[in-house]
């Protein structure tokens, strides 16, 4: 008798347990060798560099003046050059905050509908890898290619101190330097995955970086002007000061809610151990507040003290950034992929 042979079990695809890390390393390969990388390298570069250029005569001066700025090293990233031919130049954290959202942008706002407009992305989640390995990824392989070009912007501007003006950053200096980091880290990462999202929501790429890039413009350069007229609305201006006081009060409420806002004060707090710098970041809400805070005597604060008054807005970047990235996963788990 012939033995009747036993059915094959069924042969069942493995799936990677970090599936994210094939999709990230993939992405980022592609970030590094794009030309996209290349120009924001660039402009972050010559964002950075035109406050130097102006600042170095002034920091210079300055270092003879240590009371003045006792953090010397810190000074090239907060201190704003004098005005040049009536042209007032911000700060490097200043250039940052405005270019920076450019960075996050730029990669990502097509990384989901590039790959639907390509036909790719059904062959994509065809692999043996989970659906949300592709947005993991994704998002990831955009944040190390933010922190390593945002990494060769510091190295880049603490060598131009080093080199061309002689200044040694002491170790608390660079323990500053490297929180500010993180936090324009954080800020950056926003934008990274606000583009996410519109990457998944909108279906053409095209679409998707104009409403990203007119939301940035929009927030960053009109943000306070539309927030100026909410507040004249909410809390109209009067004879009185502590209406006034209400008023400025309430503006300021309202910018904290732009990510901009966020990062200017927790970099300016982090990068300016003087307690002046924190108390111009604090608004008082009436007009005895305003009187003491004229009064405060100036003193250097530690970084701890830094980092209690910085944490609610960097509390506040963190949660934007996560709850952005949330909508966009969610979103793309719920979406359908038809091949």
């Amino acid at each position: 008798m012939t033995a009747i042979a036993e059915p094959r079990p069924r042969s069942e695809r493995s799936v990677p347990r970090a599936g994210w890390m094939v999709v990230g390393r993939k992405e980022f390969g592609d970030h590094i060798l794009s030309s996209r990388f290349i120009v924001l390298i660039i402009v972050l570069g010559i964002a950075a560099a035109i406050p130097l250029y102006f600042l170095a005569g002034e920091i210079r001066d300055a270092a003879q003046n240590l009371e003045e700025f006792p953090a010397l090293f810190l000074a090239l990233f907060w201190t704003a050059p004098s005005s040049v031919e009536q042209i007032q130049l911000p700060a490097v954290v200043g250039f940052i905050s405005i270019v920076g959202p450019l960075l996050g942008l730029a990669f990502s706002f097509d990384a989901i509908n590039g790959e639907r407009a390509e036909g790719t992305l059904p062959r994509l989640l065809s692999q043996p890898i989970h659906r949300d390995d592709v947005i993991n990824g994704k998002f990831l392989a955009g944040m190390a290619v933010i922190g390593m070009t945002l990494l060769i912007v510091i190295l880049g501007i603490s060598a131009f101190g080093f080199i061309r003006l002689g200044i040694v950053p002491d170790a608390f200096e660079l323990l500053r330097a490297a929180v500010w980091v993180l936090v324009t880290f954080a800020y950056v990462a926003f934008w990274l995955a606000f583009g996410l999202l519109l990457s998944v929501v909108v279906r053409r790429a095209a679409t998707s970086a104009l409403i990203g890039f007119g939301v940035w413009l929009l927030l960053t350069f009109f943000g306070r002007l539309i927030v100026g007229l909410a507040a004249g609305l909410i809390a109209p201006l009067s004879a009185t000061g502590e209406d006034l006081a209400r008023n400025i009060a309430f503006q300021a409420n309202v910018y904290r809610l732009l990510p901009d806002t966020l990062y200017r004060e927790a970099s300016l707090i982090l990068l300016n151990p003087q307690s002046a710098a924190a108390a111009s970041v604090q608004t008082p809400a009436t007009v005895a507040g305003y009187e003491q805070a004229q009064q405060q005597i100036s003193s250097l604060l530690s970084l701890d003290q830094s980092l209690l008054l910085v944490w609610p807005q960097v509390i506040a970047l963190v949660a934007l950034t996560v709850g952005v990235f949330a909508l966009a996963y969610i979103q793309f788990m719920r979406q359908e992929v038809r091949a």
